[in-house]
């Protein structure tokens, strides 16, 4: 039965955004029997310009987390094997390396948040089984499996009393629950003055990879300046970190200087690829880790999560449907409120 005597399709929930943390939540929400449509209007998004790094422990390495945060990864990880059965994404790998540069003091990181690592100095090596990883156009497919798409540009929302009504390019859809998936794109025209303000504490971060048709590896591989990751058939090149810069055109100079790093963490000398570059610009928060939760009466948001979308993505979908359901925050690390 619709939820609104309206000829206006209508939803238990809409999620507006279709990268890894809109249709990990739309996938949850629809595994918890909701019925659930996707807004989105459709290319290649940040999400599919990424390696599908699972990797908590290189992660809070890299980035030199505190404890808190890094256990956030940790339970986002361990969500991983149980939602990939659940809605068909190929989980795979669990070996990741660093070579070279800082790989004592990474080490000595993993050692302090109590990551399983090895160091040998005298090759300056650091391996860890804790990561894993998707590829990105193969989890993005199975998430949307299953799924109502509206392949349409959302437009404006607004609250009616019993729900959400959606505009869209598309026509107007409406849901008892709203969730804001949105990246780095800014707030939309009909949000009430406290989701405006959770929103407009994402900053965008472009990010640059090289998609190879060789295969150049059998694990992640990382060090400075580059890492190098199996995907599918070939291998993925990545990547730049660019705050508050959103083109979308891959930049040859720092594409070259990528690919250089890339040979050097490898230990190989440069020989021809076939890579085809790309760039996508995803959205991040004050402190690098999600908003995800309620903000007002039947809107939620799912934002910001840096460069950890696919890590992240099952523990913000969780979240967000607890949320829509009414139980606890099981994440509290996560909520917009800690910025407002």
């Amino acid at each position: 039965m619709p939820l609104f005597n309206s000829p206006e399709p209508s939803f238990d929930v809409v999620v507006i955004g279709a990268g890894a943390l809109g249709l990990c939540t739309a996938a949850e929400l629809r595994r918890r029997g909701r019925r659930v449509a996707v807004v989105d209007p459709g290319g290649v998004n940040a999400s599919a310009v990424a390696a599908g790094m699972i990797a908590p422990a290189m992660e809070s390495a890299v980035d030199d987390l505190p404890p808190a945060a890094a256990r956030a990864l940790r339970r986002a990880r361990d969500l991983w094997p149980g939602f990939a059965e659940a809605t068909g994404v190929r989980l795979y790998g669990d070996l990741a390396e660093w070579r070279g540069g800082n790989a004592a003091e990474l080490a000595a990181r993993m050692q302090a948040l109590g990551f399983e690592h090895e160091y040998d100095a005298a090759s300056n090596r650091l391996t860890t089984h804790e990561d894993a990883k998707v590829d990105p156009p193969q989890a993005l497919a199975a998430l949307a499996r299953g799924l109502s798409g509206i392949e349409a540009r959302a437009r404006r929302v607004s609250p009616d009393g019993r729900g959400w009504r959606i505009d869209t390019t598309a026509g107007a859809v409406r849901a008892a629950h709203l969730v804001l998936a949105t990246g780095a794109a800014p707030a939309l025209e009909g949000l009430p003055p406290e989701a405006r303000a959770v929103v407009d504490q994402i900053t965008p971060i472009r990010g640059q990879i090289g998609l190879v048709k060789e295969k150049l590896v059998d694990h992640v591989v990382r060090g400075p300046g580059a890492y190098v990751a199996p995907m599918g058939e070939g291998a993925v090149i990545g990547a730049t970190m660019e705050p508050g810069e959103r083109s979308l055109a891959p930049e040859a100079a720092r594409c070259a200087a990528m690919l250089a790093a890339a040979w050097a963490v490898l230990d190989e000398a440069p020989r021809p690829l076939t890579i085809d570059w790309r760039a996508g610009v995803r959205g991040a928060t004050p402190d690098g880790l999600p908003m995800a939760g309620r903000v007002a009466p039947g809107l939620h948001v799912a934002l910001g999560p840096r460069r950890n979308g696919w890590l992240l993505g099952p523990l913000v979908g969780a979240v967000v449907a607890d949320a829509a359901e009414g139980r606890p925050v099981a994440e509290p690390t996560l909520h917009p409120s800690r910025f407002l």
